[in-house]
């Protein structure tokens, strides 16, 4: 089954792969955008709830990360994972304004913006998408019950790191403590894992990732393309989605 979405709007298919059914693929630019979000933040559900009208958004990859800085105030984050913090504060870095707040949307892994604030969230849209151009490479997923597959056409913009998440598309919290106490959110495509697939510099690549490397609880697999590594990441090239078949 392929379910693939890239930055050119092109669907490259995956020979060998099985089509359970059909694949749709979206015209025009996709843009990445990465809400930074705690259970633990009062300001945050709002763009939780924003973050929701982005997932049906074929225009757009949202994910959602859950950090883990605010577990000192009573109550620890359930969906968070110190590596999405270290992501965080390694964007803001490399941006050098050491910016690191919740709720936090970095977009297209470029520019950043209060992840309630659709107004600025949208201008960073533009802004980055002048910025990448046409440089972009084509990626595509397919995936069965044992494997996923990535394909990176050729391109400039390397080098650059190809990167998989596994994303669960809704899960449901109650929040027992903290600055929530009582409230019941709603998280979209939660990122539960990030994977380092390999490596991109410019060449076409053809890539395999064990199914058992995403674990079993997510529902659809993000990939994308972003330049530089783990402790420097820059702008997102290329990116893609797809379901996971059962």
């Amino acid at each position: 089954m392929t379910f693939s979405i890239t930055r050119r709007g092109a669907l490259a298919g995956i020979a060998a792969m099985t089509v359970a059914r059909p694949a749709f693929a979206t015209s025009g630019p996709v843009d990445i955008l990465e809400l930074f979000t705690s259970q633990g933040c009062s300001s945050c559900p709002a763009a939780d709830r924003l973050m929701g009208t982005y997932a049906g958004d074929r225009s757009v990859i949202a994910l959602s990360y859950n950090v883990d800085y605010w577990d000192y105030l009573g109550w620890k984050d359930t969906l968070a994972m110190h590596a999405f913090t270290e992501r965080q504060y390694a964007y803001s870095r490399m941006r050098g304004d050491n910016r690191v707040y919740t709720p936090q949307t970095v977009i297209n892994g470029a520019e950043h913006a209060v992840g309630s604030d659709r107004g600025a969230i949208e201008s960073a849209r533009r802004q980055t998408r002048h910025k990448l151009g046409d440089i972009q490479p084509d990626l595509s997923l397919g995936a069965d019950a044992s494997a996923l597959t990535v394909s990176i056409g050729s391109g400039r913009g390397g080098p650059a790191t190809l990167l998989v998440a596994a994303v669960a598309s809704h899960v449901d919290v109650a929040i027992g403590r903290g600055e929530n106490a009582g409230r019941k959110v709603t998280y979209h495509n939660v990122v539960r894992r990030l994977v380092t697939a390999g490596n991109w510099a410019g060449q076409e690549v053809h890539l395999s990732v064990d199914r058992t490397t995403l674990g079993r609880d997510a529902d659809m697999a993000a990939a994308f393309l972003q330049s530089g590594d783990a402790a420097r990441p820059g702008p997102i090239l290329a990116a893609a989605t797809l379901s996971l078949p059962a």
